[in-house]
């Protein structure tokens, strides 16, 4: 409100100043004369005046008519002009309305659209880096791996989009389950951008799918140093990779190199089991049984383990049964209401003939948590109190049926591994195997899955696995 009237007032000032000048002119005498040839002109001040604001304003469009004529002359030469500017903004808003559309048309999934779109923006705006990346796309999504190969590849020529054109290309062999050229790409791409956090996991993928474990983990050296991975998930992964290393070098019997990384990888994730049993086994070869001994009792304390249990068991492996059961209560001390517990202690028992001892370890088990290996443990304790066979047949008939409890199971997808394995083999995820309760029902156990501890050596000699009496006569600890 303020401004307007203080325009308003300027205005009125303005014409009022213009009309006492206009005034002032008007009184002032004499005037301006004009010869020329034979005309004569006689202009008073105020005439004067106008003729001279006339005379300014011919000169001024004068010379805007001269500037016209030179940029059409400049035009029609090929030269920047304004002229040529404008068409360039038309041609430029044209393009870019092709590039959204373009854009748009590849995010609702209509691969068609974005290619026609792609070769509209291609022409208006000529190979610049997002049209070429928009072709390159659009050129993908349609199923055309030539075009978009070839989009890719002028990606490459620029260093700014250099690692966008490799991207795109280990998309593309990726897809194609070219695996060795993929490796290659993803090499090249986390050589030009380590902190890329898809280039990362791609890369470690690729590497422990080829068992490059010293490769796999120096790209997981650059994730946490990036801040991708939290330092408890790399230390735990680190041992995975370690373990993997000793595991290799373990079957070229490269005995003292397979020794230092199992017990590297037991350091990086004492928890982790198969790394705990390979580091006891390292320590005994080494003849250090008291670190073999520390090691396991570390990892049955974060998780209970019958491959634990069996290593432990190697430490002593001439002792007779009731020795055994003596010196494991140093183990099932740790954790001694745990399930796992429970049936170790069971099984021992059984092989030292301590068949009410076995019953009393075994507990509530078989009605809290009826496991295949649990009711079978009850069946050999009936069989070894003498009691009727047809009792023995029912909990060895509940066994068949029962599930068969934790397994190595992918949390992924699912999947139950017999074995442990850094990798899923139905998914491919890293580490993502876990020893818990399968979501799915499992098939039946063998004898040596039932009576893990003691019925090992039995099995692999073919013996009969349905006959419990006599699984658990067998030594234990030999597997």
């Amino acid at each position: 409100m303020l401004w307007s009237l203080l325009k308003i007032l300027i205005f009125v000032a303005l014409v009022g100043a213009l009309t006492f000048g206009a005034g002032l002119l008007m009184d002032t005498g004499g005037g301006l004369r004009i010869a020329v040839g034979a005309w004569e002109f006689n202009l008073g001040p105020l005439q004067a005046v106008i003729a001279a604001l006339l005379v300014i304003f011919a000169v001024w469009l004068f010379f805007k008519l001269i500037g016209f004529v030179v940029a059409v002359l400049h035009f029609l030469n090929g030269d920047e002009t304004a002229v040529s500017r404008y068409f360039d903004r038309s041609r430029e808003q044209k393009g870019l309305r092709a590039l959204s559309e373009g854009m748009m048309a590849l995010a609702a999934g209509d691969p068609r659209m974005a290619v026609s779109r792609a070769a509209r923006a291609r022409k208006y705006l000529g190979q610049n880096p997002m049209t070429i990346l928009l072709n390159a796309q659009a050129a993908q999504q349609s199923g055309d791996a030539r075009r978009a190969t070839e989009s890719y590849k002028l990606l490459l020529l620029d260093e700014k989009t250099k690692f966008v054109g490799v991207r795109g290309l280990l998309k593309q062999k990726l897809d194609e389950g070219d695996a060795d050229t993929a490796l290659a790409l993803a090499q090249k791409a986390f050589e030009i951008n380590p902190k890329h956090s898809e280039t990362q996991d791609i890369l470690l993928k690729l590497q422990a799918d080829r068992h490059d474990w010293t490769g796999a983990r120096n790209t997981l050296s650059a994730k946490v140093k990036s801040g991708a991975l939290p330092k408890a998930v790399y230390k735990r992964r680190d041992a995975v990779l370690a373990l993997q290393t000793a595991k290799e070098v373990f079957d070229e019997a490269s005995s003292i190199e397979m020794r230092e990384a199992a017990i590297l990888a037991n350091k990086k994730s004492p928890d982790l089991i198969p790394a705990a049993a390979m580091a006891a086994r390292s320590y005994l070869a080494q003849g250090n049984k008291k670190y073999a001994v520390r090691v396991l009792k570390k990892a049955w304390e974060a998780q209970p383990h019958p491959d634990l249990a069996a290593a432990f068991a190697e430490i002593e492996p001439h002792e007779t049964p009731s020795e055994r059961l003596k010196r494991f209560r140093t183990l099932t001390a740790i954790r001694p209401d745990d399930d796992e517990t429970r049936m170790l202690v069971a099984e021992l028992s059984l092989a030292a003939e301590d068949f009410p001892g076995a019953r009393r370890a075994l507990g509530d088990v078989v009605t809290r948590h009826p496991t295949q290996r649990a009711l079978t443990i009850m069946a050999a304790v009936e069989r070894g109190e003498g009691s009727d066979e047809a009792l023995v047949r029912g909990w060895l008939a509940r066994a068949l049926s029962a599930p068969r409890g934790p397994q190595w199971c992918c949390d992924n997808c699912q999947t139950v591994h017999a074995s442990w394995g850094p990798i899923c083999d139905n998914c491919g995820g890293f580490d993502t195997l876990s020893w818990r309760e399968p979501v799915q029902k499992s098939a039946p156990a063998s004898g040596s899955e039932l009576l893990p501890l003691l019925v090992g050596a039995q099995a692999a000699s073919g013996g009969p696995e349905g006959e419990v009496i006599d699984e658990t006569a067998v030594e234990p600890g030999r597997r």
